[in-house]
């Protein structure tokens, strides 16, 4: 969810550096919009577009990163020493903390690919990681040090929205800052709709493994669970209003979600290796290599949730309730069954003090019926007999 909010987010505020009049916060929710009719109609992902998507994008940095480096030959590396130079509001071992907890959203992403395992032949999941490992340890550290070597320090935070954008209109000029807007829209939307699908086949599968709701398995004419999509089309726009579209907060929230997932991760790890030992498998990761990425993991959370405890809040506010929803549907046939004993045990106690008043009730009954009267007559007419007698039992029986 967090993904598609800063995905679609993120592209609009791009969008935005291209047509100034554009409302990124309406834009948003109507991409959003867009891709959960697509998603409804049975519009999933190509591999084909992925891959013209993903060589247009490595095309676009590459040219970013040429033209950054001809035009720092061209004017010098002093701003860069200026920026690295500028010191920082807390100390060297705080500054690298925290900086390593935020740098650690640059590396998003690497949770989706679990998704696609099963639907990849035996020896390519390796290679996908492999070949994001060498993307992302290329192109991230040399975007930080372009991004510091061209825009100077106080100026970042003015464009943080679409800094990559601006570090080309200040090296290249407006074509390759349009170039590197319109590589990111594209880009970004590609990410919005793998998270519409990716939910998608999340959601299914919890739900056929009973931990929500059955309802959500509806299917339209075309085949899709549109109940999911819309569900989760409308939790996105909730978080859009709720942190107001800004993108520190979408960021710090993507962020948690992130290394929360990918922290689970480590801790799945772990328990293959202590409940299922003997499991067959290609890759084996030694205990060392797993315990240290779960450390640097929470270290990010915690870090993060420091940096801005807000964006916590918000996290918690929809992490917490799906938490409990979800034990709620694996635990719901024990919260039935106390259900039903505190119903019972509430009848069993209702029951013996009525049980008790009535035994009561009873007896006095009887208690009044069985007096006995004299009635004095005088001669022996059955009328007044009669009379007597009425008159007797209408005394001697309580009112209703």
């Amino acid at each position: 969810m967090a993904t598609a909010v800063i995905s679609a987010g993120e592209a609009m505020h791009y969008a935005h550096d291209l047509w100034a009049p554009l409302n990124v916060t309406i834009a948003t929710i109507c991409l959003l919009a867009a891709f959960m009719l697509l998603t409804i109609l049975g519009i999933s992902e190509s591999s084909r577009v992925a891959i013209a998507i993903f060589l247009t994008h490595l095309a676009s940095l590459t040219t970013l990163l040429v033209v950054g480096v001809v035009y720092l030959l061209n004017n010098g590396f002093g701003l860069l020493t200026e920026n690295l130079s500028t010191p920082t509001e807390t100390g060297p071992a705080e500054a690298i903390f925290f900086g390593f907890s935020a740098a650690l959203l640059g590396i998003s992403g690497f949770e989706s690919s679990a998704n696609f395992v099963e639907e990849q032949a035996e020896g390519v999941f390796p290679k996908t990681l492999r070949n994001m490992w060498l993307a992302v340890s290329f192109f991230n550290p040399m975007m930080a040090l372009l991004a510091l070597a061209v825009v100077p320090i106080v100026v970042v935070g003015e464009h943080e929205e679409t800094l990559l954008s601006y570090v080309g209109a200040q090296t290249g000029g407006n074509w390759l800052a349009w170039l590197i807007s319109i590589d990111a829209v594209l880009v970004l939307s590609g990410a919005v709709l793998t998270s519409f699908v990716g939910v998608n086949g999340l959601v299914h599968r919890m739900t056929l493994d009973r931990c929500l709701p059955q309802f959500l398995l509806k299917t339209n004419r075309r085949g899709s669970t549109h109940r999911i999509i819309i569900t989760f089309f409308l939790l996105c726009v909730s978080v859009l209003l709720i942190t107001r579209g800004e993108l520190k907060a979408l960021a710090g929230v993507y962020t948690i979600s992130f290394l929360a997932v990918m922290a689970l991760f480590g801790f799945g790890n772990i328990l293959l290796k202590v409940k299922r030992e003997g499991l067959p498998r290609p890759t084996r990761a030694p205990w060392p290599s797993v315990l240290v990425a779960i450390a640097a993991v929470v270290a990010g959370i915690i870090g993060n949730a420091v940096l801005n405890p807000p964006y916590l809040e918000v996290f918690a506010e929809y992490f917490f309730p799906t938490l409990l929803f979800v034990v709620v549907m694996l635990e719901r046939i024990n919260i039935l069954r106390f259900c039903l004993f505190v119903l019972q045990a509430t009848v069993r106690g209702t029951i013996r003090p009525l049980k008790a008043m009535t035994r009561a009730i009873r007896a006095k009954i009887k208690q009044i019926n069985a007096q006995q009267i004299v009635f004095f007559t005088r001669g022996d007419n059955i009328a007044n007999l009669n009379s007597a007698s009425c008159t007797s039992a209408r005394t001697s029986t309580p009112a209703a």
